[in-house]
Parts: structure tokens; C-alpha cells; sequence
């Protein structure tokens, strides 16, 4: 006798409006580092090293820390450009963490990437029309309907639907992170990771690229994850804000909380180097001993503890040492992975 299976009514409108776009659970990714004439495996980089992340339908997720962090591979990872070493990505209430071919397909169309290098991610010898319909072609989208859309999102993002008979060297660098923007649109996609879009970009031309998201977003219903590394254009443009240390996120706040009342002993040193637009008003800055360390010699205890000046601030407290403090909720929606978060801004504030 066939065993009875309990019927699961689909999700209602309200319950999908509710749940995360993207639910990350203890992500990994390791790369192996070979050497010798067999090639065999001597030792791993620790490049994401146990990531728990939700981003909500909507919202701009900031993810910002220093060069080499892990950054730029959670989002590689998010996106499926590559695969996990361990966890899982749920998208929109799907486990996509191993799908492959034509069962991925259909999720690529809804996960779109903006690259930091406009120009080393366009074709030279293309016209840029060609590279923004690529995604079309890929999707099976009729060439007359291709001409449209590409009109469309070129027309949306600054660009005369004209230009598409040019090539990427006839554009400014402002011109070719549109272009870029148009090629990551044209699919309609529900999100965008972007990968440090303004990092190359003059200041003032940052402003106009920064803005250009916020406006697209609002009008294109899109989720972002904006991966950077200087804090004051995470501040411009995100919603909430995680801040990542070798391989970990060390602190997830709203907006206001992280910069109002950062409790991490990173995220205050990242913080105090942010300029301030008052030449009368000073911040005292926090400078950090040493280099990031190696991830694939991650310290014992917690992996800050090398670099903390909290650590030395409060004796040397030994399980700062010998324990690996987690994301824990030290108030309502902000995390911190600190054994003394509670006590770093009465720190903070007494002077640095």
C-alpha cells in the first residue's frame, strides 16, 4: 500500500511578499592551494568561511569591508558563478545550491551582475547594442523584441537608443558602467548583485551612478546587494549593512544603526576613516596594527583579535583568544560577532 503524502498548499501572495529574496545559510567556498609536480593539495583559502545572510525583497544590502575579505565571492557565490564549498542559497523559496544547466536557467534570468571594470567586462569588437541583447539571445527573446528592449533600457539608463551601433572605446568610463547597468536590466531581472560598480569612477560621476540605481530601483521593483569597500557610498545608497572580516560577517545593521552605533571593533575602525564633510569637526581615528591576516592562517579565538584595539582596551581578555565569537542579536535586527559588543561603545565614546 503507497504511503499517504501530505498535501502543501502553495505559498500564499502574502507569505512569498514576506520571506527573503535570498537566504543564505553557512556558506563556504575554499580554494586549494597545489604545488609539485603532481599538482597535489597543500593547504586552502578560507575565502567564505561560514556565511548566514537574507536579503530582503526590495532592499539594498550593503556589503562592505577591506580587499580580500570575501566579499566579491559571496556575491559570486549568490549568483552561482561558482559553486559552494558547503551551505545553501535559498532563492526566492528554492534551494538553487546545486542546481545545474537547464534546471539553473531559469534563475539566471532573475540574477544579474554590474562588474567593478566597465570596460574589461564589454566586448571590444562588439557593438554595445550586441552586448546588452546578449542575455536576450541566451533567453530565446525573438530579434525583433531584442531591438525594443534594448532601446528601452538604454533609454532608461541615460544612453540614446542610437549609440548602440557603437563600440565600447567610443564611451566614457560614466558611459560604459551605463552600459553595464543596461546589459544587467534588459533581462528584468528581480536581483543585482554589484560588485564595487563606482570604485573606478571619478567622485562626481559616482553621485550619478549611485543615484541612477536608486532611481532604476524604485521603478523596477529590484533587490540589490551593493558590495564595496568604501563606506561612505555604502552609506549613500543601502538599506541595511554587513560588514565582512576575513571570510566572516562581523556586523548586520540597518543603515542608521551601523553608522550611528557601530558595535563591532572593525566596523568603528572602518567607520572613523569616513572624512567628514565639517572641516571644524574632528573624529579621532582608529588605526589597526598590522596586515589583514592570511585566510589560509586564520587566527585562533576570534580572527579580529590580532588587529583589536577593543581587545587591548579591556586587558587582553584570554577567550578572545580562545573563543570564536558569532553573529549574536545584541538589539532588535542588529547582529554583532563580539564577546564585548555591548561594551565597545561606552569604549569608543571615552576616546580611542
Amino acid at each position: 500500500m503507497r504511503a499517504s503524502v501530505a498535501f502543501r498548499p502553495p505559498p500564499t501572495p502574502s507569505e512569498i511578499e514576506s520571506r527573503p529574496l535570498v537566504d543564505v545559510k553557512g556558506l563556504h567556498k575554499t580554494f586549494p592551494i597545489r604545488a609539485g609536480i603532481l599538482q597535489r593539495t597543500v593547504a586552502e583559502v578560507r575565502a567564505v568561511d561560514g556565511v548566514d545572510l537574507q536579503v530582503r525583497r526590495g532592499e539594498t544590502l550593503g556589503l562592505v569591508g577591506e580587499s580580500g575579505c570575501g566579499k566579491t565571492t559571496v556575491g559570486r557565490l549568490l549568483l552561482r558563478l561558482i559553486d559552494s564549498t558547503a551551505g545553501t542559497i535559498t532563492f526566492d523559496g528554492v534551494d538553487i545550491t546545486k542546481l545545474k544547466g537547464a534546471a539553473l536557467k531559469p534563475f539566471r534570468k532573475r540574477m544579474q551582475i554590474i562588474f567593478q571594470d566597465p570596460y574589461a567586462s564589454l566586448d571590444p569588437r562588439s557593438p554595445i547594442g550586441d552586448s546588452i541583447a546578449d542575455g536576450l539571445r541566451i533567453h530565446g527573446v525573438s530579434g525583433k523584441e531584442q531591438q525594443t528592449r534594448v532601446a528601452e533600457i538604454m533609454d532608461k539608463v541615460g544612453l540614446a537608443p542610437y549609440q548602440a551601433r557603437r563600440y565600447p572605446h567610443e564611451f566614457s568610463g560614466g558611459q560604459r558602467q551605463r552600459i553595464g547597468i543596461a546589459r544587467a536590466l534588459v533581462l528584468k531581472p528581480d536581483l543585482i548583485v554589484c560588485d564595487e560598480p563606482v570604485s573606478a569612477l571619478d567622485v562626481s560621476i559616482q553621485a550619478q551612478v549611485l543615484n541612477l540605481l536608486k532611481e532604476l530601483q524604485a521603478e523596477m521593483a529590484l533587490t540589490l546587494v551593493f558590495i564595496a569597500h568604501n563606506m561612505g557610498v555604502v552609506e549613500h545608497i543601502s538599506d541595511r549593512v554587513a560588514v565582512m572580516y576575513l571570510g566572516r560577517i562581523v556586523e548586520l545593521s540597518d543603515r542608521v544603526t551601523t553608522y550611528r552605533d557601530p558595535r563591532h571593533p572593525y566596523t568603528q575602525a572602518l567607520m572613523s576613516a569616513i572624512p567628514l564633510p565639517d572641516p571644524e569637526v574632528r573624529r579621532k581615528r582608529i588605526i589597526l596594527r598590522g596586515d589583514v591576516p592570511s585566510p589560509v592562517n586564520i587566527p585562533e579565538g576570534c580572527r579580529f583579535n590580532p588587529r583589536c584595539w577593543l581587545y587591548d582596551r579591556l586587558g587582553e581578555p584570554e577567550n578572545c583568544r580562545t573563543d570564536d565569537p558569532r553573529l549574536r542579536e545584541i538589539a532588535a535586527d542588529h547582529l554583532v560577532a563580539c564577546h564585548y559588543a555591548e561594551q565597545s561603545r561606552e569604549t569608543l565614546e571615552t576616546g580611542t
